[in-house]
């Protein structure tokens, strides 16, 4: 495609790459530490259906509901796996199960449908990413901070039944639109990430920090105000969508909220209270336990907090507001979970990383540790076991 350059289909091969070897491992992991065979075309796709993934099939195929769905049967035969459930299911954000929906009207098979959605959202988040950074930096440091984004140790939920592929695109996208003057578009694609996470909501700041980093930059004489910059707005009309969700389905704008702390024990609280509750679990008698609820959370806390300096003194203010945000969300909680996970969405992580990775031995000291993560992780959650 003539919109496509060189750097893009090198990225995007990359990512093809890196999807491939992401399937290899799980496979691998699957057959050795499951004593399975992988005997049928579709075992390739359930190893990934673990943990939220199957919630979101049951919404591809049942949509929301309210009240007892215990006894629904879906085409071909279709059951729920958590069937009792299927009523608090709207703590899912809904563009993502949306999408494969109409993916699933063609396919006939929801979860095909939902890793067509992924699949195709993956092949953008790279070459996003290093449009990005390359408005403010030069071309190997942007493809270093493209190539960490891909071998990042959670990077498998890039290729996955998860909306981080999604939501990566939809992020990285309303910044490069944003930073390239097309306003309406930054706040249709932010409007978009809101209606697929809660942190898509962090983009109204950010999108106001990068506009007044513009004003800024003009000379006096030139600096207004401009009707342009009412586009960030839409970003909250993209989660106001997903809260009429919640009235039409359950009569209550907040229902969601409610069903968080009532079913997953999720709410608001002080950052201090869920790092404590971190560093309780090195308590624990069992020595996985401490290591993917305490010290890994805390691990990646810590990596996303110097991040989140560094991006205060080195990159643009709307970077910095991003990652402040984020961070912001991931510990005011009543427990820390899946931060690992949720740190993929970090992009000035991987343009820090970038960063200090000129040096070759750093480069390729760096990539070692990253890809042994993403190793360790890819076999875990292939296998069935935790992997945020």
């Amino acid at each position: 495609m003539a919109w496509l350059t060189d750097t893009d289909r090198r990225l995007i091969g990359l990512t093809w790459l890196v999807k491939l070897g992401v399937l290899l491992v799980g496979a691998f992991a699957y057959v050795s530490f499951r004593n399975s065979a992988i005997d049928q075309p579709g075992v390739l796709l359930q190893m990934w259906s673990h943990w939220d993934a199957p919630h979101y099939l049951d919404l591809v195929v049942f949509g929301y509901r309210a009240g007892d769905s215990s006894a629904l049967i879906g085409p071909h035969g279709y059951r729920s796996i958590y069937p009792d459930d299927l009523a608090l299911y709207i703590v899912f954000y809904p563009l993502f199960p949306w999408l494969a929906t109409v993916v699933n009207v063609v396919i006939g098979d929801p979860l095909v449908s939902v890793f067509v959605v992924t699949t195709v959202a993956s092949m953008f988040v790279a070459p996003l990413l290093y449009r990005l950074v390359r408005h403010d930096e030069e071309a190997s440091l942007a493809l270093r901070a493209a190539w960490f984004l891909l071998i990042f140790p959670t990077a498998s939920c890039l290729h996955t039944g998860y909306t981080e592929a999604l939501f990566m695109a939809l992020v990285l996208g309303s910044f490069l639109a944003a930073r390239t003057d097309r306003w309406w578009l930054a706040g249709a694609l932010g409007g978009l990430a809101a209606l697929a996470r809660i942190n898509g909501l962090v983009l109204i700041p950010a999108l106001a920090a990068e506009a007044f980093t513009q004003w800024l930059q003009r000379p006096p004489e030139e600096r207004r105000l401009r009707v342009e910059w009412l586009a960030i707005g839409l970003v909250a009309v993209g989660f106001g969508l997903y809260l009429v969700l919640n009235y039409a389905i359950y009569g209550s704008p907040f229902e969601f909220l409610r069903i968080q702390h009532e079913h997953w024990f999720k709410s608001l609280a002080a950052p201090w209270d869920s790092i404590s509750g971190a560093l309780g679990w090195f308590r624990s008698d069992k020595p996985d336990n401490q290591l993917m609820y305490g010290f890994l959370e805390l691990l990646f806390v810590a990596i996303g907090l110097a991040g989140t300096i560094f991006a205060a003194f080195r990159f643009r203010p709307s970077w910095f507001v991003w990652m402040a945000g984020n961070m912001l969300l991931f510990v005011s909680t009543s427990f820390l979970l899946s931060t690992p996970r949720y740190a993929l969405t970090l992009f000035p992580l991987f343009v820090s990383l970038a960063l200090v990775s000129a040096r070759t031995w750093v480069l390729v000291l760096l990539s070692a540790l990253s890809i042994g993560g993403l190793i360790y992780f890819v076999g875990r959650f292939a296998t069935g076991v935790w992997a945020f």
